[in-house]
């Protein structure tokens, strides 16, 4: 059997987990983050014992985070015969990632500060006179 060292996520990492939850980040994508800045890389298995995610959450969340190109991915050969690791690390500053959910925060409140100045602006043009 093979001795290894597996980090696990402390009280800091929840609440900073539950922090990017607030932004609108998925709790998989936030957790699955939050392993990764504490880490080099990390294999899905090791990141589903760390986080007590399940293997289908890990792959959506790191599929969220390549396609943002916030992570990278590359094959690890095993001994023997079976299908590589695939191996995952954080590629993009975690600023980065952040500031990528403050501008979305700050379109979708201009947008509805727009929608709302319509609406002031329709009420008063349909209104009767008096």
């Amino acid at each position: 059997m093979k001795d290894s060292e597996v980090k696990v996520l402390d009280e800091n990492d929840f609440i900073f987990i539950e922090t990017l939850k607030t932004l609108g980040m998925s709790r998989n994508v936030a957790t699955t983050m939050a392993y990764l800045m504490n880490v080099d890389e990390a294999s899905s298995q090791a990141i589903e014992i760390s986080t007590g995610l399940r293997q289908p959450e890990i792959s959506l969340a790191i599929r969220l985070m390549h396609n943002q190109s916030w992570v990278s991915v590359r094959s690890e050969k095993k001994h023997g015969k079976g299908r590589p690791t695939q191996i995952y690390a954080l590629a993009a500053p975690v600023d980065e990632i952040i500031s990528y959910y403050e501008d979305k925060i700050y379109k979708e409140s201009q947008a509805t500060i727009s929608t709302i100045k319509k609406l002031k602006v329709m009420s008063k043009q349909m209104s009767p006179s008096k």
